[in-house]
């Protein structure tokens, strides 16, 4: 009996703490969320970034110039949102990419490389049938809190 009433409190602290440590971040300088949806979540010491299509955060179209283009803007919303989140790309632990055509992934994987350093982070590319606004690329992080200096 000690030993079930120990596990119900332990189990209610650490669901108590989750609640008590999870936090919304909204950056200006990415595009707002077009659905019911954060733009990334803190939650235990990680940032849970929504998926970023290559949408200009002014506009909320997306860019011209193709497969190029909407990578790069994609990953300066991302950077966008981690920065407000307290954390950086260097912090990105897992990533997920979606592609409206695998036909695209040298171009893609050209550009992400320039942005992600080593040690890279874990990565995931999956070609789908759609994706918002008619994106070409959809890219979604992971990353962890900065340490403060």
């Amino acid at each position: 009996m000690k030993i079930f009433s120990f596990t119900v409190v332990l189990f209610s602290f650490l669901v108590v703490g989750v609640d008590a440590q999870k936090r919304v971040v909204e950056s200006a300088d990415a595009p707002k969320a077009i659905g019911p949806y954060s733009q990334a979540i803190v939650a235990n010491g990680f940032v849970f970034a929504a998926g970023q299509i290559g949408s200009d955060p002014k506009t909320g179209t997306l860019v011209e110039g193709g497969i190029e283009a909407e990578t790069e803007q994609a990953l300066k919303n991302i950077e966008a949102v981690l920065k407000a989140a307290g954390s950086s790309m260097k912090d990105v632990v897992k990533a997920t990419v979606f592609l409206a055509d695998m036909n695209d992934f040298a171009k893609m994987n050209a550009i992400y490389g320039k942005w992600m350093g080593e040690p890279y982070p874990a990565r995931s590319t999956v070609q789908v049938a759609r994706l918002p606004r008619d994106a070409r690329i959809e890219i979604e992080v992971v990353a962890i809190m900065s340490k403060k200096d």
